[in-house]
């Protein structure tokens, strides 16, 4: 079974989020969480609170228990940049770019069957 949570929006460039996400990704829960915990970065709160929140989703809605859930996947996709200008030297102007990212976990306890097309047909 394989649960998800999404956070959108965050303001924070997807390039750095990636960072934090690739650490997480294939581990257990427990271990994420620790992981996570003594990260110092500052992407790790809103991958944090997305990874605890595909956790409750699992137990609460699928009934799965927590200690046995592992991160499946873990992506940040690029989400709409705000554009902004900082002015420069001589009247010019230069253009600031605030990226934001939408950021996806999936947890899973691993029962789930793969099924192979070649096997169907």
């Amino acid at each position: 079974m394989k649960v998800h949570a999404r956070a959108r929006f965050i303001r924070q460039s997807p390039y750095k989020v990636r960072r934090v996400l690739d650490l997480v990704r294939g581990l257990p829960v427990p271990e994420a969480r620790d992981v996570l915990a003594f990260t110092n970065r500052r992407a790790s709160d809103p991958v944090t609170k997305v990874l605890e929140s595909a956790v409750a989703n699992a137990s609460h809605n699928h009934s799965l228990d927590a200690g046995e859930l592992s991160v499946i996947e873990a992506y940040a996709d690029e989400g709409p940049t705000l554009k902004r200008f900082r002015p420069r030297a001589r009247g010019r102007a230069t253009q600031i770019l605030k990226r934001t990212s939408h950021i996806t976990i999936v947890v899973g306890d691993g029962r789930e069957q793969d099924v192979d097309l070649e096997e169907l047909s």
